[in-house]
C-alpha cells in the first residue's frame, strides 16, 4: 500500500502523506513537527520553490499530512516497474525520471533535499498541471516522507511473511513509533549509501539507479549484505552486467558506485561524476538520448571474452568477499584456533629439535658402547643410557633417574651446585680412601668377548665390575651383554643378564 499518493482532501486534490499513526501516537512521536518541514519543487530552468504542507487530517484512523498536489510519477515506482517488464518503453520512462531527478539535484546544489527515490515525484512530460513543465521534480519533506516510506516497507515485509494477528499489529504500531527517523536521516534503500552526503550521495544514487535501468538488475541484490557490499565495492561491474553497454557510460557508473570505497575511488568528485552522467545521457540539444543508443554491437569474440571475464569475476570476488566476511565475523574463533595451531607447532618443533639433539651411539664400536653405558651410569646420565638401550632391562636407568632426582633435590635444598654423589671412578683415581660416603658408580670394569660378530650384527660380551653404593658398600657384578644393530646400524644393548656376588 502506497503511503505517499494523490487523493481528494476537503473537496480538492492534494498530495497525501499517510503516517500510519493514530492521533495519540502522532502526538507522542512529535510528528506534528513535520507540518513545518519543507519540500522543494525544482523547475527545468533551474529555479525552485518551497513546498509546505497545508494541514493534517485523520483518515480511517490514520493521521495524514497533505498539501498542494504534484502530478508526477514516483521515481521508485518507475524503477520497480522494471522488475516486471524490461521493455524499452519502461526503460525510457525510468531513464527520463532519473535524468530529471539528477538535474534537479544539481540545481539545488547544497540545499538539503530527500535522497530516497520514493520521496521524489517527476513530471516526465507536460501534463495536466499547467504550473509545471516536463522535467519538473518534487522532493518531498525528508522526515515526513521517510516516515511514510518506513510504514510502506514494514507493511510490505509483513505481507511477504504471511500477515500478522492483532497482537502483532499492535507491536508493529509501537515499532513504527520507535523507528521514526530524524529529519536528516532518510530511510535507507537500495540506491542510497548511508556513508555519503551532498553531491557524492547524489552521484552514487544516480549511478545505482542507472545500473538498475540499463542492466535490468540491482547492483547490490542481497538485502542481508547490501550496505556492506556498498562499503566494500562488491558489485558486478556494469560492463559485465550488460556487456554491450557503452564503455564510457560503464566507466562513469562504475566510478559513482565506488564513491563509498576510499581505496578504490577514481578521484572524481560527486559533482564531476554527476555532470559526466548527464553529458553521456543527453545530446547537444539537451535531449535525452534513446536507450538503444547506449548499447553497441559486439563481435562474437568480444562477447565470449566478456562472458569469461564475468565468470572469473564471480569466482574471485565471491570467494574473496565470503572469506573476508567469514574472517571478520569469526575473528575471535580464528584467533583462538591460530593460537592453538601455533602452540601445537611450537610443541612439534621443540619435540623434533629435542629428538634431533638426543645422544646416540652413532659411530661407536660395540665394546665402546658398553664402556660408555657404565660411565653414563656412574655419572647419572640417564639420557645417554636410554640411547644405549634397545630392548634390554631398564633397571639401571631407573636407578640412575632416582639418584639424579635425589641429587637435584639436595642441591635445591642446600642451595648449592655441588654434586650430591661422587662418581666412583673419580673417587678411585683420587686414591679410593674409605670410608666413602656419597660415592656411586662403577669401577674395575673389564670386558670379555664371548660370541657373535660384525657380520651377524650381534655380539655378546661379559662385563665384570664393582658397583659402589652411597651406603659405603660395593657389589661385584658380572653381566652378559648382548648388542645388536638398530635400523640405523648403530650398536645398542638388547639384553643384560646379571649375576651378583
Amino acid at each position: 500500500m502506497e503511503r505517499i499518493y494523490i487523493s481528494n482532501v476537503e473537496g480538492k486534490q492534494a498530495i497525501c502523506f499517510d503516517t500510519g499513526l493514530d492521533p495519540r501516537s502522532f502526538a507522542r512521536t512529535k510528528m506534528s513537527q513535520s507540518l513545518i518541514e519543507c519540500g522543494y519543487i525544482v523547475h527545468p530552468d533551474g529555479s525552485h520553490e518551497v513546498w509546505k504542507s497545508s494541514g493534517v487530517n485523520e483518515i480511517n484512523g490514520s493521521m495524514v499530512v497533505w498539501g498542494t498536489p504534484f502530478f508526477g510519477d514516483r521515481l521508485d515506482l518507475l524503477l520497480s516497474n522494471l522488475d516486471f517488464s524490461g521493455s524499452e518503453s519502461l526503460q525510457t520512462a525510468a531513464l527520463q525520471g532519473v535524468i530529471h531527478w539528477l538535474r534537479a539535484k544539481m540545481f539545488l546544489g547544497d540545499t538539503y533535499s530527500s535522497l530516497n527515490p520514493g520521496a521524489t515525484f517527476v513530471i516526465r512530460e507536460d501534463g495536466k498541471d499547467p504550473r509545471y513543465q516536463g522535467g519538473s521534480v518534487f522532493f518531498a519533506p525528508p522526515g515526513l516522507s521517510s516516515r511514510c516510506l518506513l510504514v510502506e516497507k514494514t507493511e510490505s515485509q509483513t505481507k511477504q511473511s504471511g500477515g500478522y494477528d492483532s497482537a502483532k499489529r499492535r507491536k508493529k504500531s509501537e515499532n513504527y513509533e520507535r523507528e521514526v527517523p530524524s529529519e536528516n536521516v532518510p530511510v535507507l534503500d537500495r540506491y542510497s549509501c548511508p556513508d555519503l552526503t551532498g553531491m557524492e550521495a547524489t552521484a552514487f544514487c544516480a549511478g545505482a539507479m542507472l545500473y538498475k535501468i540499463l542492466t535490468k538488475s540491482y547492483p547490490y541484490p542481497s538485502d542481508a549484505t547490501i550496505f556492506q557490499d556498498m562499503r566494500e565495492g562488491i558489485f558486478l561491474p556494469p560492463h559485465l552486467a550488460a556487456i554491450s553497454l557503452n564503455k564510457n557510460l560503464c566507466g562513469i557508473i562504475n566510478s559513482s558506485l565506488l564513491l563509498p570505497v576510499e581505496k578504490k575511488r577514481t578521484g572524481e568528485s560527486g559533482t564531476e561524476i554527476s555532470s559526466n552522467l548527464l553529458h553521456a545521457l543527453m545530446d547537444n540539444e539537451s535531449k535525452i538520448v534513446p536507450v538503444s543508443s547506449l548499447f553497441v554491437n559486439l563481435s562474437v569474440e568480444e562477447s565470449i571474452l566478456l562472458e569469461k571475464e564475468k565468470r572469473r569475476y564471480f569466482l574471485i570476488k565471491n570467494t574473496y568477499a565470503k572469506t573476508k566476511r567469514f574472517v571478520v565475523h569469526n575473528k575471535h574463533v580464528i584467533i583462538g584456533a591460530l593460537i592453538g595451531v601455533l602452540f601445537l607447532l611450537f610443541i612439534f618443533v621443540s619435540t623434533t629439535k629435542s629428538l634431533n639433539n638426543r645422544p646416540t651411539t652413532e659411530g661407536m664400536a660395540s665394546d665402546a658402547v658398553i664402556v660408555a653405558y657404565y660411565d653414563a651410569f656412574s655419572s647419572l646420565n640417564h639420557t645417554f643410557m636410554e640411547a644405549c638401550i634397545q630392548g634390554a632391562d631398564k633397571t639401571d636407568i631407573n636407578t640412575a633417574v632416582s639418584f639424579y632426582a635425589l641429587s637435584k633435590t639436595r642441591q635445591a635444598y642446600e642451595m648449592s651446585n655441588r654434586y650430591s654423589f661422587i662418581p666412583a671412578k673419580a673417587w678411585k683415581e683420587a686414591g679410593g680412601e674409605l670410608p666413602a660416603p656419597d660415592v656411586f658408580g662403577v669401577t674395575d670394569l673389564s670386558i670379555e668377548y664371548m660370541a657373535g660378530g660384525e657380520e651377524a650384527d650381534m655380539i655378546i660380551y661379559r662385563a665384570n665390575y664393582l658397583l659402589w653404593s652411597p651406603e659405603e658398600y660395593s657389589i661385584s657384578r658380572s653381566d652378559i651383554i648382548t648388542l645388536k644393530r638398530d635400523k640405523k646400524k648403530n650398536w645398542r644393548i638388547a639384553e643384560i643378564i646379571r649375576t651378583e656376588k
